[in-house]
C-alpha cells in the first residue's frame, strides 16, 4: 500500500464530514470524526504490534492477548476487523469498542473515548454508520503506512480548524486561529525544561504548537512539561487525542473549571508554578465564578475581583497566580481589559504598579471565529529585564493582515513584524513603542493603545502660494470663458 502523506489523509478525514452532512450539526461534526479517526488508529497500530511481536517471538498468544506487550492493548471488540463486520446497532458496537479501550487503557483513556455517544440512531441511523465504518475501512493508519510520524497530528490539526470555521461561532469555543497560537508561542519562546500551561487549553493548539517551537530551535520536543485545563468535556477528549496523536501522552489535561477549581496542584494541594502561560480564554466570560471567588482558597485575586460580568481579569489573575519566580505570560484579552473602570481599572492598577505587564499588543479585527472585535495580548512577567523596568510596550499591530471573505489572518510577515519589534524593544513611528510607568499613571492607568501610539494619518503640508497661484488662474479661465457666453448671447439678442 502506498504511503499516506498529508494531503491524502486531510482529503479522506474531510470527506468523512461529508458522510455527516445534514445528520448532525456541524459544530458535532469533530466529536465523531475524531473518536473514529482514534480508533481506527489505535487498532491498526495494535494489529502491526501483534504481527511483528508474532513474527519475532511465534508466540500468537502473547502477541495479540497480553497488555503489557502493547503501548495501548485493544481488546477483541475494539480491534477494526470486528467492527467492520457488523451492519446493525452500529452505535452500540461502537460505545462497547469504546468502553472497552477505556477499560483497558485506564491511565491514559479514561474518560477521553466515552465522552461521544455514536448510540442515537435519530442522529447517526445505521446507514450512515456504515459509511463512515466504511470509508475508514479504505485507509490503513498503521506507523509502516504514514509518509512521516507527525502526519496524524497535523492533519488533525487542519481538521479542527476546518471544524470550527464550519461550526461557526462555536467553533471560537475550542479553537483560536494558528497565526494568533504561533505569534503567542513565538513571543514567549519556550524552552527545554520548561514547564508550560495553558488553562484554557481547548483543543489544545497552543501546547502542540509550543512542542513544534521546540522542534524549530533542533532542541528535544520531549524534554517539555504540558499541562492544561479545559472544562468542556467534549473538548478536553479532543484536547487529549489530539496530544497522543502527537506523541505527547505524558502531557497533563485536567477536566474542570480552571476558575472555580483548578486542578493543576503541586502534591501539598497549592497551586502549581509555571515558566510560560499561555492562554485565549472565553472573551468577557459571564459566568465565571465571581461567587466562589470571594473566598478563594488559593489567594488569587488579590488585586481584586473582577466583575460578574465580565471573567477576563480573572483568567488574568489566575496566571500571575501561577508563574514562577521567572515566568511569564501571555493571553488573548478583548480590548475592554484595556480601558474599563471600577473593578477592573483597580485590578488594572495593580498589576502595572507592580511592573508586570511587558507588552500590550493591538491585533487586527475578525481574526477569531464567533466575533470580530478586535483582540489584543497581554504579555506579562515576573522577571524584567532591566531595561524594560518601569516601562509598558505599546504596539499597535491592526493594520497588518490578509482580508479573507469570512475571516481575517496573519501573515507570516505579519507574526515576524510584531515578534521583532517585542524583541528590539525600539520605537516604531505609528507603530509600537516603550512607554513610562509615569505616562501611563498620568492617563489614570488607561492602557488604551491609541493614547500611546499616534495611528493617525499624517497631513500632507500645504504650499499656500502654489494654491494662491492655482487659484488665479482658474479665475482668469473662469473670466474668459465668461466673455465668450457673453459674445455668444448678444449674437442670439440677449442683453448681458
Amino acid at each position: 500500500m502506498a504511503n499516506v502523506n498529508l494531503e491524502i489523509l486531510k482529503s479522506h478525514l474531510w470527506e468523512s464530514a461529508n458522510i455527516l452532512r445534514g445528520s448532525i450539526d456541524a459544530a458535532d461534526y469533530k466529536n465523531y470524526i475524531f473518536g473514529m479517526l482514534f480508533l481506527k488508529r489505535l487498532s491498526d497500530v495494535f494489529e502491526e504490534e501483534a504481527e511483528r511481536i508474532e513474527k519475532g517471538t511465534g508466540n500468537k498468544k502473547v502477541a495479540w492477548n497480553d497488555p503489557d506487550e502493547h503501548e495501548f492493548f485493544v481488546p477483541d471488540i475494539a480491534r477494526w476487523d470486528y467492527i467492520k463486520t457488523h451492519t446493525q446497532n452500529l452505535g452500540e458496537i461502537l460505545n462497547k469498542a469504546n468502553d472497552a479501550l477505556e477499560e483497558s487503557n485506564t491511565s491514559t483513556l479514561e474518560g477521553v473515548l466515552t465522552t461521544t455517544d455514536f448510540n442515537d440512531k435519530d442522529r447517526l441511523p445505521d446507514v450512515v454508520l456504515s459509511k463512515l465504518i466504511a470509508h475508514f475501512s479504505k485507509i490503513r493508519l498503521r506507523n509502516e503506512d504514514l509518509s512521516e510520524p507527525d502526519i496524524l497530528g497535523r492533519a488533525y490539526e487542519y481538521l479542527i480548524g476546518q471544524f470550527a470555521d464550519d461550526a461557526g461561532k462555536k467553533g471560537g469555543e475550542f479553537y483560536t486561529p494558528k497565526e494568533v497560537v504561533t505569534l503567542l508561542v513565538e513571543i514567549l519562546d519556550p524552552q527545554e525544561r520548561m514547564r508550560v500551561c495553558d488553562p484554557a487549553c481547548g483543543s489544545g493548539g497552543m501546547l502542540v504548537q509550543s512542542v513544534y517551537h521546540l522542534r524549530e530551535k533542533e532542541q528535544n520536543p520531549r524534554n517539555i512539561s504540558l499541562f492544561g485545563q479545559e472544562r468542556n468535556i467534549s473538548t478536553w477528549a479532543i484536547c487529549k487525542m489530539n496530544m497522543l496523536l502527537h506523541g505527547l501522552k505524558d502531557a497533563r489535561l485536567e477536566k474542570g473549571d480552571t476558575l472555580r477549581s483548578p486542578k493543576i496542584l503541586t502534591e501539598n494541594g497549592k497551586l502549581m508554578g509555571f515558566d510560560i502561560l499561555i492562554a485565549n480564554p472565553p472573551f468577557s466570560l459571564k459566568n465565571w465564578g465571581y461567587e466562589e471567588a470571594q473566598n478563594d482558597p488559593y489567594r488569587r485575586f488579590r488585586f481584586g475581583i473582577p466583575p460578574k460580568g465580565y471573567g477576563d481579569y480573572a483568567f488574568v489573575q489566575h496566571m500571575i497566580a501561577t508563574l514562577n519566580t521567572r515566568g511569564r505570560a501571555g493571553v488573548v484579552l478583548p480590548h475592554g481589559v484595556l480601558f474599563r473602570g471600577g473593578a477592573e481599572g483597580k485590578i488594572r492598577k495593580g498589576i502595572l504598579e507592580e511592573d508586570l505587564l511587558e507588552a500590550v499588543i493591538g491585533l487586527p479585527y475578525n481574526l477569531f471565529f464567533g466575533t470580530g472585535i478586535p483582540a489584543c495580548l497581554f504579555i506579562m512577567n515576573k522577571n524584567k529585564p532591566k531595561e524594560r523596568k518601569g516601562k509598558v510596550f505599546f504596539l499597535y499591530g491592526a493594520n497588518d493582515f490578509l482580508e479573507g471573505k469570512n475571516q481575517n489572518k496573519l501573515r507570516k510577515e505579519d507574526i515576524e513584524k510584531i515578534v521583532n519589534a517585542y524583541r528590539e524593544y525600539r520605537s516604531i513611528n505609528k507603530y509600537c513603542r516603550p512607554v513610562s510607568l509615569d505616562e501611563i499613571r498620568a492617563n489614570d492607568y488607561n492602557l488604551n493603545i491609541t493614547r500611546y501610539i499616534d495611528v493617525a494619518e499624517e497631513e500632507k503640508p500645504i504650499d499656500v502660494q502654489k494654491v494662491l497661484n492655482e487659484l488665479n488662474e482658474l479665475k482668469g479661465e473662469r473670466s474668459a470663458i465668461e466673455k465668450k457666453m457673453n459674445a455668444f448671447l448678444k449674437e442670439l439678442g440677449y442683453q448681458v
